[in-house]
């Protein structure tokens, strides 16, 4: 237990900082996947509207993630690759769909 006010407080902002790492991290996860499965429906149903709904999980992915970068729960490397491997996923799936299309 701390016995001075200052290491409390840094013990509660300490706390706080790891609730909102947590959340940031949480949330950049959850939204990675969602767009992963997007982009395979989208891979296997193609249709505009689930090409529109694959841009938009990938858009509010990057949103979070530059959040994220931002807030600095990640570092910009980080956040960097995590956009350039949903990138990455996303045109493969678009690319093998087009290919099938012609």
């Amino acid at each position: 237990m701390a016995h001075t006010r200052s290491s409390n407080k840094r013990i509660e902002i300490a706390e706080r900082n790891r609730l909102r790492n947590q959340f940031y991290k949480s949330t950049v996860r959850t939204l990675s996947k969602k767009s992963v499965l997007a982009a395979e429906t989208y891979g296997k149903q193609p249709s505009p509207e689930t090409l529109e709904s694959a841009q938009q999980k990938l858009s509010e992915a990057y949103s979070k993630i530059d959040k994220a970068v931002v807030k600095g729960v990640l570092h910009r490397n980080t956040g960097a690759r995590k956009k350039a491997r949903l990138a990455k996923n996303f045109k493969k799936l678009a690319l093998a769909t087009q290919a099938s299309a012609t």
